[in-house]
Formats: structure tokens, C-alpha cells, sequence
């Protein structure tokens, strides 16, 4: 028996060119409101408040607000936390935020 193998049909050698009028344009998107960082919501927060918070309350205050809600972490409240701090740290006396009390920031005016 003789084994015959089908063979493809030859594509012709003229490729269609792409038309050069349908030009790719995007659709103007619609501008969203930016989202607010911890640390924006938090110095906005303080600021509405006037009297110095604990990050746990900060956190509850923020999301009350509908300023910020965490994106699904365990701890938050240490996460804002730790970032207070190292504002405070690079920033010193131009930070927004200042130390008052073990764990409590108040905005500094």
C-alpha cells in the first residue's frame, strides 16, 4: 500500500494591504475623579477633625467619608500608620502630620 499525504493549497503571493484611511483613534475617555491615597484622606480627615486621632480611628473616620476604603489588607490601620511616620521622618517640620501622642497624629498647622 502506498501512503499518500495531502498537501496544503498555495497561498497566492498578493497580501491584501490594510486600508490606510481607517486610521486607529481612541474614544475620548470621560475624566474619573482620582482616587485619594491613605495619606491624603487621612491629613484631610485630621484636618476636618482638628484634635489629634488614632490611626484605627483615622481609618474608620476615611471610610465613613467614602474618602478611602482599604483594598483588602489585615491591617490598615498599621499600614497608615507606618506611613505617617515616614512622612514625619523625610519631611520633619514641612510633614503634614504630627506626632502628639503614642499613636495619635493631629495635622500640623
Amino acid at each position: 500500500m502506498k501512503k499518500t499525504t495531502k498537501t496544503a493549497p498555495k497561498k497566492s503571493a498578493k497580501a491584501k494591504a490594510a486600508p490606510k484611511s481607517a486610521a486607529k483613534t481612541k474614544p475620548a475617555k470621560e475624566a474619573k475623579p482620582k482616587k485619594l491615597s491613605a495619606l491624603n484622606a487621612a491629613a484631610k480627615v485630621l484636618a476636618d477633625a482638628k484634635e489629634p486621632m488614632a490611626c484605627k480611628e483615622l481609618i474608620e473616620a476615611m471610610e465613613k467619608k467614602g474618602l478611602w476604603t482599604s483594598p483588602g489588607g489585615k491591617t490598615p490601620s498599621a499600614t497608615l500608620y507606618s506611613a505617617i511616620l515616614r512622612e514625619i521622618n523625610a519631611k520633619g517640620k514641612e510633614a503634614r502630620f504630627k506626632k502628639t501622642d503614642r499613636g495619635h497624629f493631629a495635622i500640623n498647622a
